[in-house]
């Protein structure tokens, strides 16, 4: 078998079969579900071609499911924090996430036009499937993300619906997991081409503990005329059509980690995922929404416990930077698996979405001695 470094479950060729150089120790599945008790969940609608007739389609969406401590401890808050790089999408929870540092129940990313359907159905399955959740009974506030898909995509069709959310949620899993065309990111753009879901991971050593700091990306922003790789422009080499004028779509980015960390660390983490995103090149346009969160799964059972006080630990702000390095090394390669795994795809009125140049890209890495040997590790 392949390694899960280097293929995907369904053995798409991920960023490291292609030579691309990375930096860091990646985790067993080079994913957010390195992170033990993290589960990712999809749901993916491909239906139709041709020209697009709302509420027909053709329809390339769908959701994806974060849960930090897995379904069975789903209704569990996590320590947390996001950013906004540039706020032009919505992450729901978020105004919560900022005043009390934690978030509650599972994370979905699906199209902008669906987030309200995605965070509404969350709170319906915690009620199905939780006793108590939040900050008390059958209340919450759960966090959910948008990146637009319109570009291939009847998204004014609104095929999202509660059941495919329920689907995303209860088909979570923890190991290796799939990217591309999967799940919210079905039907998204980068850097001209095609976009969509992807993750990776970082192994931190802290005072001889080693804890797993895991990204997760849906990827939906970028000019082709931006993108580099391996610190290599790209548009000399990889020339090809732009499908829009300016820097638009979004990127949702959550991170996860282990690590004992407060609140006001985990925005600190949230804002490193900012520099991840800029290493392929991206600016941050004004018609992209580039908003972050990161959690921890450390001290959550302390989040549900009662009593007057709260015994903490955590990791002191002055040890942090390897755990932002982390973070700016799995977002990168995050991103560069999104590339790497996605396939050619047509879209309404035929918009073509084109797949990255694998073997082009790997003759430029060689061309400027970039290129890496991929680790021929076992599965």
């Amino acid at each position: 078998m392949t390694s899960p470094l280097l293929a995907t479950p369904a053995g798409k060729t991920r960023a490291r079969a292609l030579g691309i150089p990375f930096k860091g120790l990646p985790g067993t599945n080079n994913a957010l579900t390195d992170v033990a008790g993290v589960e990712v969940g999809y749901a993916t609608l491909i239906e139709g071609d041709g020209d697009l007739v709302v509420g027909q389609g053709p329809i390339r969406t769908g959701v994806t499911a974060i849960i930090p401590r897995g379904r069975a401890k789903a209704a569990f808050p996590v320590w947390s924090g996001m950013f906004s790089l540039n706020g032009n999408g919505e992450l729901t929870g978020s105004w919560w996430v900022d005043e009390a540092g934690h978030c509650d129940g599972p994370i979905t990313i699906t199209n902008t036009h669906s987030c309200g359907v995605a965070r509404d159905a969350t709170i319906e399955w915690l009620y199905q499937n939780a006793n108590s959740y939040g900050d008390g009974p059958s209340w919450g506030l759960p966090v959910a993300g948008e990146t637009y898909d319109g570009y291939l995509n009847d998204i004014n069709g609104f095929h999202i619906k509660r059941e495919h959310v329920f689907e995303a949620i209860d088909s979570a899993r923890s190991g290796p997991i799939e990217e591309g065309s999967i799940g919210g990111g079905t039907g998204m753009m980068l850097y001209g081409m095609k976009g969509g879901s992807g993750t990776a991971s970082r192994v931190v050593e802290h005072d001889g503990t080693a804890y797993t700091v895991g990204a997760f990306v849906q990827a939906n922003f970028g000019l082709r005329k931006d993108l580099m790789i391996a610190g290599i422009p790209m548009i000399e080499h990889l020339p090809g059509p732009e499908p829009y004028d300016f820097d638009t779509g979004s990127i949702i980015a959550v991170v996860g980690t282990d690590a004992p960390l407060l609140s006001h660390q985990c925005k600190r983490l949230a804002r490193r995922i900012g520099l991840g995103i800029g290493r392929g090149g991206s600016y941050s346009g004004h018609g992209s929404g580039d908003i972050f969160l990161a959690f921890t799964t450390a001290g959550s059972d302390t989040l549900m416990a009662g009593g007057s006080y709260l015994e903490l630990s955590c990791i002191p702000d002055h040890r942090l930077d390897p755990f932002f390095d982390a973070v700016v090394q799995s977002v990168d390669e995050a991103i560069m698996n999104v590339l790497a795994v996605s396939e050619p795809m047509t879209g309404i009125n035929g918009n073509p979405a084109e797949a990255l140049d694998r073997d082009r890209l790997v003759q430029v890495l060689k061309d400027h001695k970039r290129w890496v040997e991929p680790p021929g590790l076992p599965a």
